[in-house]
Formats: C-alpha cells, sequence, structure tokens
C-alpha cells in the first residue's frame, strides 16, 4: 500500500476556496481505481493548514492519480492559493499486533 501525506497553508483570504476545491478534490479521488482513502483535514491548531491523508493500493494506482488532468490542476491551484504546501510518500504493510 502507498501512504501520501500533504498539507497547504492558505492565505486568510483563500481559505474558502482552497477548503471548497480540496473537498472537490477528494470526493473526486475516491472513485479512481486503487484509491482505498482520501481526505482532508482541517488542522485545529494552525486554522488555515489543512491536512491531506490517502491510501493507494499500489504505485500504479497513485502514478494514475498523478497523472488525471484534475489533480494536477487541483495541484496548481494550491500553488497559487496556498502559502506553504508539503507531499510525502510513503510504501507501506499492513502488520498484525498479537495479543
Amino acid at each position: 500500500m502507498i501512504i501520501v501525506t500533504g498539507s497547504v497553508t492558505a492565505r486568510p483570504d483563500t481559505l474558502a476556496e482552497v477548503l471548497r476545491l480540496s473537498l472537490e478534490h477528494v470526493h473526486r479521488s475516491r472513485q479512481e481505481p486503487g484509491c482505498l482513502l482520501h481526505s482532508v483535514h482541517h488542522d485545529v491548531e494552525t486554522p488555515n493548514r489543512l491536512v491531506f491523508l490517502e491510501h493507494w493500493r499500489d504505485r500504479d494506482a497513485l502514478m494514475a492519480h498523478f497523472g488525471v488532468a484534475a489533480s494536477r490542476s487541483f495541484a496548481r491551484s494550491l500553488a497559487e492559493l496556498g502559502e506553504q504546501s508539503s507531499l510525502e510518500i510513503y510504501e507501506a504493510e499492513r502488520i498484525t499486533l498479537e495479543r
């Protein structure tokens, strides 16, 4: 499984638009093949910061997501509307803890 974490800090005057675009993006992304989880969260300690969490079946599914025109447009919009952003990608496997 591939895990993606990201964040964007919007300028105060762009927060509403960043929220709107982010919700639109996660709702669309959830419909893509290989998407296991796609969510956006509001950082309660930094009010203009949104945090994204994504789980993808595999690298191919994530690369297909990055290739979607709407995903590229979303990333460009966030770059224009935000002050800071980050993106980290991890490869993970599920573990079971015995009790």
